[in-house]
């Protein structure tokens, strides 16, 4: 069985002044502050999320 890759997501940029979208990907993720990390699974849905706003977000593969 393949062993499920994870993501360590930082937020590096505030969601302030940018599109309600932004705002409500950066909540779906589970980041609300600066510097905030939050580990996820490596699925294709996360890294749509992760593209949509990859000026706000580090992503590291663990």
């Amino acid at each position: 069985m393949a062993k499920i890759k994870t993501l360590r997501i930082t937020q590096i940029k505030s969601g302030i002044g940018y599109k309600p979208k932004a705002k409500a990907t950066l909540k779906a993720l589970g980041l609300r502050k600066m510097q905030q990390t939050v580990e996820q699974n490596d699925t294709p849905v996360i890294r749509g999320m992760i593209n949509v706003i990859p000026y706000l977000l580090k992503v590291e593969e663990v």
